[in-house]
């Protein structure tokens, strides 16, 4: 680029040469310094039009030599300017990080890959040891979380995503059980404090602004509560409006990059996926005020609502299904009490097409997760209709959302924050939709919950449930009640047993219960 704008100089100075009489108006953006523009567009008389001409060859001259000479000091420091900021390396930002620290990572599509990498390197070289790390789920690999960094690196996430899942099954990382929207209170309060979080920005504005693009969550209270803050600087991070844009004075050090953020891409739904869209469809009024999250059952939901009317959202995450229906007018966000005519989120993980959506959109805010997943807020907003996945649930309405029996599979999120904020709306809708089987068969509805699996969604929380084969509600609902219910939506091949197991466990009265 540097290269290209001294050839254009070059060019552009034998042009002027060429009309040494003229009166140009143009004013080139690389002639920055006002002494130089005035020498090289100085109207030359005609008795000393020879002497003009070498004054301005030889100010070009001087003017050239320096742009060259700043360049390649830049080039030689592996340092370069952005918009008047220094940048450094990736190698040189994670100089700051001393053993002992508490690190915060940017979450999903976010995640600095450059700084986790040379950060990881200076592990491998013995510089770090009992160096703690948090973050949400990323993106990306995790390599801090193998075993090869027992004691350097000690990751502690809020949430077990797929690229931890293991490492953290196995012993080598650790998990916080906390809800969603407490993630934040637990930085603000020190109880998690930050020495260094590591995020990722959009390029900044004129007015010295930044965005932190996908994720707000709570990487924003790293932000504002770290020692240092170390940004990479990537255009394709978008510019996101709401409490995703910071000042340039809240970040310490600066790096580069030009990565593609990761994308998801959408899965193509099952016969079963579309039937639960349906159930799920049915039970979402107009004007109603939708949270759901990312994956087959959520799109196959928003793939079923293209006649619904006046649509809001307020979410912990969306993605691309939430992109036809606003385009169609579905979803314009006018019947909400707060933030009305805008999608409310705290992250987003999707294709670069809703990326690019949210990227300076103002009817997209991307906030504080302490604001999106607050209980008392999701509950002013009206019709307010949750829609969470569950990998268990038994006869009496407990919900398993976090593990597989003692191995930890993802993690409470924001599930009850919802469950609870739609519960206390006017005409919300507190949903759990799952298949009524795994892929290999297995009841997702049994007796009891299997040893260590834990409660999500209390049963005393739990109201409507859908399967691909119905919903049901069981909300006022007895325990036996309750039982008939969720048989009848299980899947076929399983309701006498779990018929049984019922009989079993509430004696011969249950079969005198009708559905």
């Amino acid at each position: 680029k540097p290269l290209y704008k001294i050839v254009k100089s070059i060019l552009l100075f034998f042009f002027l040469s060429l009309f040494p009489r003229q009166k140009l108006l143009f004013d080139p953006p690389i002639f920055g310094e006002d002494t130089i523009r005035h020498t090289l567009f100085i109207q030359p008389q005609a008795q000393n039009h020879f002497f003009i001409i070498w004054l301005r060859v030889f100010t070009f001259i001087v003017y050239l030599r320096t742009r060259l000479k700043r360049s390649l000091f830049n080039h030689k420091n592996n340092r370069i300017m952005y918009q008047g900021i220094k940048t450094v390396s990736f190698e040189e930002a994670v100089k700051v990080v001393k053993s002992g620290d508490r690190i915060h990572i940017h979450s999903v599509a976010c995640a600095p890959q450059g700084l986790i990498q040379a950060l990881c390197a200076r592990g491998r070289a013995g510089e770090l040891k009992n160096i703690k790390l948090q973050h949400l789920h990323t993106e990306g690999s995790a390599p801090y979380a193998e075993q090869e960094f027992e004691g350097v690196f000690s990751l502690e996430s809020f949430f077990v995503g797929g690229n931890v899942r293991k490492p953290t099954q196995e012993g080598w990382a650790d998990y916080i059980p906390v809800h969603l929207s407490e993630t934040q209170k637990l930085i603000r309060s020190g109880i998690t404090p930050v020495d260094v979080a590591m995020i990722q920005v959009c390029p900044p504005d004129k007015h010295g602004y930044v965005s932190m693009g996908t994720s707000v969550d709570a990487t924003l209270a790293a932000v504002q509560t770290a020692k240092t803050v170390i940004a990479v600087i990537n255009p394709n991070v978008p510019r996101a409006w709401g409490d995703a844009i910071i000042k340039l004075s809240d970040i310490d050090i600066f790096c580069e990059d030009n990565t593609p953020l990761i994308e998801a891409h959408q899965a193509k739904l099952s016969e079963q996926d579309i039937k639960i869209g349906q159930h799920c469809a049915a039970l979402i009024e107009d004007g109603a005020t939708l949270q759901m999250g990312i994956g087959a059952i959520p799109n196959a939901v928003l793939s079923q609502l293209g006649n619904h009317k006046n649509l809001g959202i307020h979410t912990e995450m969306f993605a691309d299904g939430v992109l036809p229906l606003y385009y169609k007018g579905v979803i314009n966000n006018l019947n909400k009490k707060y933030d009305k005519g805008k999608i409310v989120s705290t992250f987003l993980m999707g294709s670069k097409e809703v990326y690019d959506f949210i990227d300076d959109n103002p009817a997209v805010a991307m906030m504080d997760v302490g604001y999106t997943n607050d209980p008392f807020i999701i509950a002013q907003q009206p019709k307010m209709t949750a829609i969470n996945s569950a990998l268990s649930i038994d006869i009496t309405g407990q919900v398993n959302a976090d593990s597989i029996g003692c191995k930890f599979y993802s993690g409470c999120g924001g599930q009850l924050d919802f469950i609870r904020g739609a519960a206390a709306s006017e005409g919300g809708k507190p949903i759990i939709a799952m298949p009524s089987v795994t892929a290999k068969g297995v009841s997702k509805i049994c007796p009891t919950l299997i040893n260590g699996a834990g409660v999500v969604t209390t049963r005393f929380d739990a109201h409507i449930v859908v399967t691909e084969f119905g919903a049901v509600d069981l909300y006022g609902k007895t325990l036996q009640d309750r039982a008939k219910a969720l048989i009848s939506i299980a899947h076929p091949d399983h309701q006498e047993e779990l018929d049984k197991a019922a009989f079993e466990r509430f004696g011969s009265h249950f079969h005198f219960v009708t559905k």
